[in-house]
């Protein structure tokens, strides 16, 4: 009875330790919410653009010059993309919030607060950078970009919260690199990185820490 009792209090002393310095509140549902709105986001935007293959024929673009794109469609490519992060963040807080509540636990944390410090720098930076690229028309990089800080703030936030989010981060990187060498299929690889990652990604951290422990 001792030993048991020993082995018992080591792992609670193991549990409050990890809630302490990660945040492990993150749903799983909250990144299968966030790939869907991705997606529908990203097919509204197709949709809007009337499958113009000179949005995604980057040869097509600089043969034609660099300013044949329009603010005003470059304007509500930014306001669908705004809707989507608000829509992503909403899904996400809702989630989260609602996990952390089944379980007791505080979700506004020094750790939630180190989480969003680490992730808000490179979001900014790369906010700040896509801005720029807007400024001087260089659109075909916009979306490559907006994948490679994303990733890079997910990396950078992953050490407070679930290992998985390192990979994802990761994966979001290497999407974007690759999407720099085929900067005509930007919306696609943006479906892909915003869209289909989250989704598996999410998924694999339902199953994984939401449907095993419900089992428990």
């Amino acid at each position: 009875m001792d030993k048991d009792s020993s082995l018992q209090q080591l792992n609670e002393i193991r549990a409050m330790m990890e809630r302490s310095s990660r945040f492990i509140s993150l749903s799983g549902l909250s990144g299968i919410a966030a790939g869907i709105i991705a997606l529908i986001g990203s097919a509204f935007i197709f949709f809007y653009l009337n499958f113009d293959t000179r949005y995604f024929d980057v040869e097509r673009y600089f043969r034609e010059g660099m300013y044949h794109f329009s603010y005003y469609d470059a304007m509500i490519i930014l306001i669908t993309a705004f809707v989507v992060l608000v829509l992503a963040l909403g899904s996400a807080i809702y989630f989260t919030t609602t996990k952390a509540r089944k379980k007791g636990l505080n979700i506004w944390t020094r750790t939630t607060k180190l989480l969003l410090y680490n992730v808000a720098i490179p979001i900014v930076t790369g906010g700040v950078f896509c801005l720029i690229l807007l400024y001087y028309r260089v659109i075909f990089l916009i979306a490559p970009s907006t994948l490679i800080f994303y990733g890079l703030a997910l990396l950078n936030g992953s050490k407070y919260t679930l290992p998985e989010i390192q990979w994802l981060g990761v994966s979001e990187i290497l999407l974007g690199l690759v999407a720099c060498m085929l900067p005509g299929y930007g919306l696609l690889f943006w479906a892909l990185g915003f869209g289909v990652l989250h989704i598996l990604y999410g998924g694999v951290m339902y199953m994984k820490y939401e449907t095993s422990n419900a089992k428990q």
